[in-house]
């Protein structure tokens, strides 16, 4: 309750003007996952609204009851995606949170992993190095297939998970930098990895490298480079967001490059929508680097395809491993990227691409919402684990890590064995 009243009552006023175009037509119940599975208005964008245009009102009379109202759901998009009046769905969700979080203050769990190790990567990325080393006496198999663990030590802090080890070696401290001129292509690329590729899946850093180094296309990969900031956001915590940006625009300034690219669909979203829209108090000249970053920012899929120019043969292999695709929320609804990752997945002949029903619903991970609501994140995965299985598939991929982790906890409970995989990686088999 120690923020600036001044600035929550600008940060009020903005949220008001933002939601006058929502009819309350309730074309979003249609497509929100979380109200699928519980039926309660509350639950829906439209109820959210609701609540958001007494909000003054209601954070004096019960801040805790609206701060659990916001934080069920998972800012997938979906709701945004499908409303005829084009309301700003995700932009008033999270300045909601950022209000209700300002008056009520960080709880001390959340501000010590946001503020005291998030916002400090040396510090971060030394404890994840620790935690990996020493992972080993807290965690035992689920899915020798998959390679999943699970850690009935653990268990009362991260319930039944199946997740995937840290890596043994993360990606800052094999390749803690890269700075390589351009080649045939003539251009030369950014390369934000984003804390799941470093931590968990260097190896869809790795066949990154190896596409790029295929089509001459230089990477400038600065070290010191720091979380996008959608945890913070997603925790209405501006203060550490903000603080991760600026530690990002640091590490990237100087650099000469044509694109900014990541493999991560959470952080392409964060990067290219989120840095400018929740950046209005900035002085000119951060907004000018900010806005410059976000003009480049591109997935990789799509800059493999649009960019670079891969094509899938004419006919699409046939006979070959299936494999499927996922569209992350953040990638298809907030971006529109969705053809160019199955193109990439049809340039390998030893695959043949099927299409999973419902490819676009969400998995259900929505970051901290996984955290928060885990059985109902794994209701909503189970959906998508169903339609995985359902397809036939023997690969299944995502153009996000955190889905693909969501997806691999569902798989190994399920016992599936069906693996999990990043379209470049499918893509960089060919090479």
């Amino acid at each position: 309750m120690a923020a600036d009243v001044h600035k929550l009552a600008k940060m009020l006023q903005e949220l008001d003007d933002q939601m006058v175009t929502c009819m309350k037509c309730g074309m979003c119940q249609a497509v929100c996952p979380v109200f699928a599975e519980t039926m309660k208005e509350a639950d829906v964008t439209r109820g959210k609204i609701a609540l958001l245009e007494n909000l003054a009102h209601e954070m004096i009379k019960d801040p805790k009851g609206v701060q659990d109202k916001l934080n069920m759901c998972l800012l997938c998009g979906s709701c945004a995606a499908n409303c005829p009046s084009g309301v700003k769905v995700m932009d008033i969700f999270l300045k909601g949170r950022a209000i209700v979080n300002g008056y009520m203050g960080l709880p001390a769990a959340k501000k010590a992993i946001l503020r005291g190790m998030l916002t400090k990567p040396k510090l971060f990325n030394g404890l994840v190095d620790m935690a990996s080393t020493f992972q080993g006496l807290f965690v035992s198999k689920a899915d020798d297939m998959i390679g999943t663990s699970c850690s009935k030590l653990m268990s009362p802090i991260i319930g039944d998970r199946h997740f995937m080890p840290l890596a043994k070696k993360s990606l800052h401290k094999t390749v803690k930098s890269m700075d390589t001129p351009a080649g045939k292509s003539g251009l030369r690329v950014a390369f934000f990895p984003g804390c799941l590729l470093d931590k968990m899946y260097p190896r869809i850093a790795d066949a990154v490298f190896k596409v790029l180094e295929h089509h001459g296309v230089g990477v400038f990969m600065p070290d010191k480079q720091a979380c996008c900031g959608i945890p913070s956001l997603a925790s209405g915590d501006l203060d550490s967001y903000h603080k991760l940006v600026a530690l990002n625009l640091k590490a990237f300034e100087g650099g000469k490059y044509d694109y900014f690219i990541t493999a991560c669909a959470s952080c392409t979203s964060t990067i290219k929508e989120l840095w400018e829209k929740m950046g209005d108090d900035y002085p000119a000249d951060v907004k000018a680097k900010v806005k410059e970053i976000a003009d480049k920012t591109m997935d990789v899929n799509q800059f493999v395809v649009d960019v670079l120019g891969v094509k899938a043969s004419e006919e699409a292999p046939k006979g070959g491993k299936k494999v499927t695709y996922h569209d992350p929320c953040h990638l298809k609804k907030s971006l529109g990227v969705a053809a160019q990752p199955r193109e990439l997945l049809k340039t390998n002949a030893d695959y043949e691409f099927v299409e999973m029903n419902e490819a676009d619903k969400c998995c259900g991970m929505g970051g901290t919402f996984n955290l928060n609501h885990y059985e109902m994140s794994r209701t909503i995965g189970q959906h998508k684990r169903d339609n995985i299985f359902a397809s036939g598939a023997k690969v299944v991929t995502a153009g996000c890590p955190a889905c693909m982790h969501q997806i691999t906890d569902m798989l190994s409970q399920n016992h599936d064995s069906i693996a999990i995989k990043h379209p470049i990686e499918i893509y960089a088999e060919t090479l």
